[in-house]
């Protein structure tokens, strides 16, 4: 047997080891434009009332994997967990080493059969993907090097608050602009051309051409922009990019993995710092965002993170907020999905029992000893 159809024998065998998939929030555009306003509404009523939800009441367990440094993600994740009525079940990535020391899918197989959900915060999109596949379980992205979609709903709920966004209905983004500069090519960027886009705001990233964002990704953005209104560009120039925007974000220019370049990354970002003079050709009600960790100074200045306009202590808030109400919103989502499932193996027994007597019907009309003619 050749090398290649002995892995294609793996991963065929994999595969059907494999429980069905739940619903899973991987990438921001994991929800449609719908089910986003539809998880923006619930952080509200969950910032409202903390323990309004209990999907977790049992107390079920959540497992929470880090992979890479975190403060506000730990924090966000296990608080949310325990008001949820779970047992956050902390997982500590440097000693799991899944992926090295075990395969995702193994690990994956043993973690759905225990734990309610799976938060994870690692490095490669694809293992999370993994993940997802061979778990059975929800599982929640808490950021990966392509996206980090929690924080993109905790900043589109702030900006809804901030900016006027919130009506009778909820957050209502549509026809505002978003702006965000800095590194292009980094998961913030990516995604908030996304989620950005789903709720019909028009998103601007500002970088250098070198750190642009990929190709693949402004392709999604650009077609969810097309059905929902919105519009999505790329500038080279910060001022472009900012010009009349409601709200303008920044991230740090070295992400996680990367402080080994610091020294040369830093040069081609200087002309897209956040500071005052950039932020005066925003919109003069315009908030500013950062998910932080922040370094004053260097992609931001302290003069406008610590100024009036800054919001990035409420947006650090409502990364719980947001993150309980993607966890509940999938939770509401498995339970459905197991109801269906249960309902079509009942109709499906109820058909092969009808299908049963049906044929004993048969055979006894025929009499004893009779068989039916070929």
């Amino acid at each position: 047997m050749t090398d290649d159809s002995t892995q294609a024998q793996a991963q065929a065998q994999a595969q059907a080891l494999a429980r069905p998939a739940a619903r899973s929030f991987l990438a921001d555009d994991d929800l449609t434009s719908a089910e986003q306003r539809e998880v923006l509404e619930l952080a509200l009523v969950l910032k409202s009332d903390r323990h309004a939800e209990q999907p977790y009441a049992g107390p079920r367990s959540v497992a929470i994997i880090f992979d890479k440094p975190t403060l506000r993600t730990q924090v966000s994740f296990t608080t949310g967990v325990a008001e949820l009525g779970g047992y956050p079940l902390m997982v500590d990535g440097s000693l799991a080493r899944i992926g090295t020391r075990e395969s995702v899918e193994d690990v994956a197989r043993v973690l759905g059969r225990q734990v309610a959900a799976i938060v994870w915060r690692t490095f490669h999109q694809r293992d999370l993907e993994q993940m997802a596949s061979f778990s059975g379980v929800p599982v929640v992205n808490a950021l990966t090097d392509d996206f980090h979609p929690c924080q993109g709903l905790a900043d589109l709920l702030t900006v809804a608050e901030h900016t006027g966004g919130l009506t009778a209905r909820g957050p209502a983004l549509a026809g505002r602009t978003f702006a965000y500069v800095g590194d292009g090519s980094n998961n913030m960027a990516h995604s908030y051309l996304l989620a950005g886009a789903l709720a019909g705001m028009d998103v601007h990233i500002g970088c250098p051409p070198e750190y642009a964002p990929r190709a693949d990704i402004l392709a999604r953005a650009e077609a969810i922009a097309a059905e929902t209104g919105a519009a999505v560009a790329v500038h080279h120039d910060a001022r472009h990019a900012v010009a009349g925007a409601d709200a303008v974000a920044t991230d740090t220019w070295v992400s996680m993995g990367q402080e080994s370049e610091a020294a040369l990354r830093e040069a081609p970002f200087v002309s897209f710092r956040l500071d005052q003079d950039l932020l005066d050709v925003a919109d003069p009600s315009a908030v500013v965002l950062h998910c932080l960790p922040a370094y004053r100074g260097k992609e931001i200045s302290a003069e406008v993170l610590d100024g009036p306009r800054a919001v990035v202590w409420d947006e650090a808030e409502n990364r719980l907020h947001a993150q309980k109400a993607v966890l509940t919103f999938l939770a509401r989502r498995s339970l459905a999905d197991a109801a269906d499932a249960a309902d079509a193996a009942d109709a499906a027994d109820s058909a092969d029992s009808a299908a049963s007597a049906a044929g004993a019907t048969v055979a006894g009309a025929r009499g004893p000893g009779l068989e039916e003619e070929p």
